[in-house]
């Protein structure tokens, strides 16, 4: 990326992963601030060119602000959680890590997305219609009712993440080639534009993509304004 401006370097797991589309999805709805700061974003991620034109085109994610590795190499160089490494292979690993095992933080991030968070944003516009999984499609304005507005209503959250499941399950091959990395996780850097680092996350489990999972961007605050 060059030095001369500041650089937010993401890594994502693998582009299936539900971290790395609801990470993208704040980055783009945060894209003109960031922009707008100087900052050059940069994101790695495991996959190959089909998962990266799938993952853009869903996500909105700029694809020349994408790159995809087959391996998690760059991952490995910096130390990041592989993930739960017991017996059994990559899927049974996943599933303990979805039920909390290896992966801290993830049961209580599950129950926010039913519950709904007051220090969260609100996720979906009252007159924006989504369509998640088998349910029939779902106007905003339905969480308005159920919870008022201006803030994440309870389930609204946990509907947003049914759509990212449906896209990934339907195109499970595309986005994810290889089942081997389905545990790894992803990182966080923010580089000056002399490569000091301003700020650094590493992921520690599913659904923990962030420190402040309820404001994914927070640590740029100071520089958004």
């Amino acid at each position: 990326m060059g030095m001369g401006r500041r650089r937010l370097v993401l890594l994502f797991p693998q582009l299936g992963d539900f971290d790395s589309i609801e990470y993208a999805q704040a980055l783009v709805a945060a894209w003109p601030q960031l922009e707008a700061a100087g900052i050059a974003v940069l994101a790695i991620g495991i996959g190959d060119e089909a998962s990266r034109q799938r993952f853009c085109a869903f996500t909105g994610f700029p694809s020349e602000r994408l790159q995809v590795d087959a391996e998690p190499q760059l991952h490995r160089a910096l130390g990041l959680y592989e993930g739960l490494r017991q017996i059994g292979g990559a899927w049974p690993n996943l599933l303990l890590m979805c039920a909390g095992i290896g992966s801290p933080g993830t049961l209580a991030e599950v129950l926010r997305g039913y519950t709904g968070d007051r220090n969260a944003p609100q996720r979906i516009a009252d007159d924006e219609t989504i369509q998640a999984g088998p349910l029939p499609p779902i106007q905003g304005s339905f969480f308005a009712k159920a919870g008022g507005t201006g803030f994440q209503r309870p389930f609204e959250l946990a509907t947003v993440r049914l759509r990212n499941m449906s896209e990934v399950l339907g195109h499970w091959r595309t986005y994810v080639p290889r089942d081997d990395f389905l545990t790894q996780r992803g990182g966080t850097f923010l580089l000056e534009a002399d490569d000091t680092l301003l700020y650094s996350y590493r992921d520690r489990g599913i659904l923990g993509f962030s420190e402040t999972m309820a404001r994914p961007l927070s640590f740029l605050d100071p520089i958004l304004g």
